[in-house]
């Protein structure tokens, strides 16, 4: 080891092996290296992390820089500065004595300067008869220029790095927004396949995201979110291949309508037998305007439900009888109205999001009550949303009676046409028991709660 390398600090501070091998590695400066200092200093604030630095200290060397002369370091300009406390605290923005030392101390550890101390520990400059600074006692910022490449290079790879976990977390978030749009519409549209296990990997992937992520961490996740946005895919392209070969003529014979018929089958879905009676007596409204002018709505009979339930099977509604009990779904549907069950099922998934109602609420509910009871509940809650604290924990209730055998979408509607019929008001006790809701008692009546 170079002995002309080697000082000792003053007073009580003792001197390590550590500090002695940061001296001899400052006296190592390349002849004839120059930097900017503003330039190193932020490639300095750029590799922070991997230098052990706080960006309190960073501020202290900040201070430190500005009272060096000139804008580029040099061996030839001197490499020591001799701010007194008060001048060196006022640059660092008010510190106080205390903490000042404390950062100085991590500057020091951290091998980006060195600690050059008088006789008597006083930090200033001995000048010639020329002007010129001879000696100078003080901090040396010898260990910034001969680490200046490695330090270019640390803050190199941070930047990199930066930007690879920048990437990786785009590439993550549009593989969740791909895969919740696509089960979503596939939902919606009732194809078949696997959807409620595609919605259960993609929460279990997001269930092991740390709060700060890194690229480490970030990569196997990501080939597993892809892995499933693929699957996904893979199934929505066979339900297009099977679609291509059902169209074909030569296996389906297409249907024919006769547009002058006047049989009332084609608007009112086919009755159960037990429905037969009751409904002998119901008007029959065929296909064209009603009363007021205004086109008729088709009551298409539901689409083949993708949850069937063959334990506790619930019968679906005409869609006219929905939409006359839930008038406010209609603002939700494709281009405001809703002409069939697709566009019902459409308006419920954004009613879904607008009432706070969870994915696997969605779900759990679709599984047991179907896609099209879901959609007509979820229709129900709208028009009760300001009577429901929690409409997601309303839909589980519902869903978990349902499965016990203890609910019916039938009376909740039929409790909101008599509403309707009232005049609009408030539903009365008898008719809101009727529906299924639970009542909270309050200063202004009775109310469906959750």
């Amino acid at each position: 080891m170079r002995m002309e390398h080697v000082t000792t600090p003053f007073g009580r501070r003792s001197v390590s092996f550590g500090l002695l091998i940061s001296q001899q590695a400052a006296g190592t400066i390349e002849p004839g290296i120059r930097r900017n200092k503003w330039k190193l200093f932020r490639a300095i604030c750029e590799a922070r992390p991997a230098l052990g630095v706080s960006d309190r200290a960073l501020t202290v060397l900040d201070a430190l820089l500005t009272f060096y002369p000139d804008d580029e370091i040099s061996e030839e300009r001197g490499l020591v500065v001799f701010p007194s406390n008060t001048q060196l605290s006022l640059r660092a923005r008010g510190m106080t004595p205390a903490t000042l030392r404390r950062h100085i101390a991590v500057l020091v550890d951290a091998g980006l300067i060195l600690r050059k101390d008088s006789p008597n520990g006083k930090r200033y400059a001995r000048r010639g008869r020329t002007g010129q600074i001879d000696e100078a006692f003080g901090f040396s910022l010898a260990p910034l220029l001969a680490r200046a490449a490695a330090i270019e290079h640390l803050a190199a790879e941070a930047a990199a790095e930066r930007e690879r976990l920048r990437i990786t977390k785009e590439r993550f978030t549009i593989c969740r927004r791909d895969i919740s749009k696509l089960v979503a519409a596939a939902i919606t549209e009732t194809l078949p396949g696997d959807w409620t296990g595609a919605l259960a990997a993609l929460q279990s992937i997001f269930a092991r995201l740390p709060r700060k992520a890194t690229t480490e961490i970030l990569a196997p996740l990501l080939d597993e979110i892809e892995e499933l946005r693929a699957s996904v895919i893979n199934q929505l392209k066979l339900n297009e291949n099977s679609q291509k070969i059902g169209a074909s003529e030569s296996q389906i014979e297409r249907h024919k309508q006769d547009s002058q018929t006047q049989s009332p089958s084609e608007s009112e879905p086919a009755a159960l037998p037990q429905q037969k009676t009751a409904n002998a007596q119901e008007p029959v409204t065929p296909i064209g305007n009603d009363s007021a002018g205004n086109p008729a709505i088709s009551e298409e009979t539901p689409p083949p439900d993708p949850h069937p339930t063959d334990a506790n099977p619930l019968k679906s509604f005409p869609l006219a009888v929905v939409l006359r009990a839930c008038p406010q779904i209609a603002d939700y549907g494709p281009q405001g109205e809703i002409r069939s069950w697709r566009d019902l099922m459409s308006a419920a998934i954004v009613v879904r999001s607008m009432l706070d109602i969870s994915q696997s609420a969605h779900e759990e509910a679709s599984t047991v009550l179907g896609a099209i009871n879901t959609a007509t509940v979820i229709a129900c809650i709208l028009e009760r949303a300001e009577h429901i604290s929690s409409a997601g924990g309303y839909l589980r209730d519902l869903t978990q009676r349902a499965a016990r055998g203890q609910f019916s979408v039938g009376p909740m509607l039929m409790a909101l046409l008599r509403s309707q019929a009232a005049g609009g008001g408030e539903l009365s006790r008898a008719g809101v028991e009727m529906a299924g809701w639970r009542v909270r008692e309050g200063r202004h009546g009775s109310a469906p709660s959750c």
